[in-house]
């Protein structure tokens, strides 16, 4: 019983293989490259620490002024996402 029915399965199988292939007289009319184009986005800034002075004494014993710069965070806001672009192109 179980070999009928894996020889009726198999059979299915194979009579219907030949109505997926592929038809002869089919040709490419256009092809494509596709281009992946990556998202973009937005940057800004905060500001986290102010500049500032300070005053340190070095190995010759003197007073020196430091500047110190500003420290900002930088903040990364995605506005598009990314998406695949198809472009016309010759058939390969």
């Amino acid at each position: 019983m179980k070999i009928s029915i894996m020889t009726a399965a198999v059979a299915a199988i194979g009579f219907a293989a030949p109505a997926f292939a592929w038809n002869e007289t089919a040709y490419a009319v256009q092809c494509y490259d596709e281009t992946y184009v990556g998202p973009t986005y937005e940057y800004s800034k905060k500001l986290i620490k102010e500049a500032e002075y300070s005053y340190k004494h070095n190995k010759a014993g003197q007073l020196v002024k430091v500047y110190h710069p500003p420290v900002y965070e930088q903040i990364k806001t995605k506005t598009s996402r990314g998406y695949v672009l198809e472009t016309p192109a010759a058939c390969r």
